[in-house]
């Protein structure tokens, strides 16, 4: 039986909302007193506590004399543009989602946009050690390569939960503070888990990336659904929650602006499957319940998993002195890339 929202807190309203949309109009939010079901408002930088423990540690690749940070164009215009920032978001691992933020990073990177990442789930630390591998790479070969302004930030380690989330929102605030005025576009990368540092990163979306595997088991991400009709009997945690920080955003910003959603299927085989149509249906039908897009992502290739020790992207290997051949395999997987940036609408010049 489908589900009909009375056995959730958001009910009608959250069924209510506008599929996510990709050009930017306002999305009004239901009139209900759901609203006071959400979780509490971010704190903001006059509530934090004086004395903070742990504060962010800006990683070694945003050092200003950096030959290798594309900080030139960031210095330009500052005072006039406000970043466009997209958050790439899943809270199941292995989706794939420090490869896609890479990869949209260095797509950013390439049109001649200035870009600064985030990298909130600094304890494991893959995006992060992504550009470490690509700092080294590039003094190694001795080319240069696009490099964003980075930051990474480590959750606070206070006992105190109201403190500790006060310190990393104010953590994640000051980040976006500093690099929104100077960049055209900021890319967080967030835990593959459900913790308040990744809430905090979501609730800036502009645009929400989250990577999908191209299986059942996976989709279990965004709601149950019914086996035989694919219809959802239930929306996921993750669904909740980004609800929740659609919310939280709105009223931060005081606007009923909310940000366009986007799923991509990752690790789709090449040739057609019936389980490839089963989740291209199952999806269409969750899209315009839950509030998502969906755009086609990233095959199975080992080329993906190989470029991580060098810190590259599909996008550098035709760099000069990378010495990587490329074959038909690279090509297509480099044409997939350009794909889902033209999908979500991240593939234009800057001007």
């Amino acid at each position: 039986m489908a589900w009909t929202g009375r056995d959730w807190r958001f009910g009608r309203a959250f069924l209510r909302q506008a599929p996510s949309d990709p050009v930017g109009r306002v999305t009004p939010f239901p009139k209900t007193n759901a609203m006071n079901t959400a979780a509490r408002d971010l704190p903001l930088k006059d509530d934090m506590p004086e004395q903070s423990s742990k504060k962010e540690q800006p990683s070694l690749m945003t050092a200003p004399s950096d030959p290798m940070v594309n900080d030139d164009a960031a210095q330009a215009g500052a005072s006039d543009r406000y970043a466009h920032i997209v958050v790439v978001g899943n809270q199941k691992g292995g989706s794939g989602k420090s490869t896609t933020t890479m990869h949209v990073i260095a797509s950013l990177l390439s049109t001649g946009a200035s870009v600064a990442s985030i990298d909130l789930d600094a304890r494991q630390g893959t995006l992060t050690r992504y550009m470490e591998n690509r700092r080294n790479y590039a003094e190694r070969r001795g080319i240069n390569l696009l490099m964003p302004t980075h930051r990474s930030i480590e959750p606070s380690s206070v006992a105190s939960i109201d403190v500790a989330r006060a310190h990393d929102a104010h953590s994640v605030e000051k980040a976006v503070q500093d690099l929104a005025p100077r960049h055209d576009y900021i890319v967080i990368d967030t835990p593959g888990t459900d913790n308040f540092l990744s809430r905090v990163g979501h609730s800036y979306s502009d645009t929400l990336i989250t990577p999908l595997n191209d299986s059942f088991i996976d989709l279990d991400v965004l709601a149950m659904i019914d086996p035989e009709t694919y219809a959802m009997t239930r929306p996921s945690k993750y669904a909740e929650m980004v609800f929740q920080v659609k919310m939280q955003k709105a009223r931060r910003e005081k606007s009923n602006r909310t940000f366009d959603w986007v799923v991509m299927r990752n690790r789709t085989a090449q040739l057609d499957s019936r389980n490839q149509r089963s989740m291209e249906e199952a999806l269409g039908k969750l899209s315009s319940r839950v509030g998502f897009r969906q755009v086609p992502g990233f095959s199975e290739r080992v080329i993906f998993r190989e470029l991580f020790l060098d810190g590259l992207t599909l996008l550098d290997l035709k760099t000069p002195g990378t010495d990587i051949r490329m074959n038909m395999s690279h090509l297509s997987a480099r044409q997939e890339v350009r794909d889902l940036m033209a999908a979500i609408g991240l593939d234009r010049e800057t001007e």
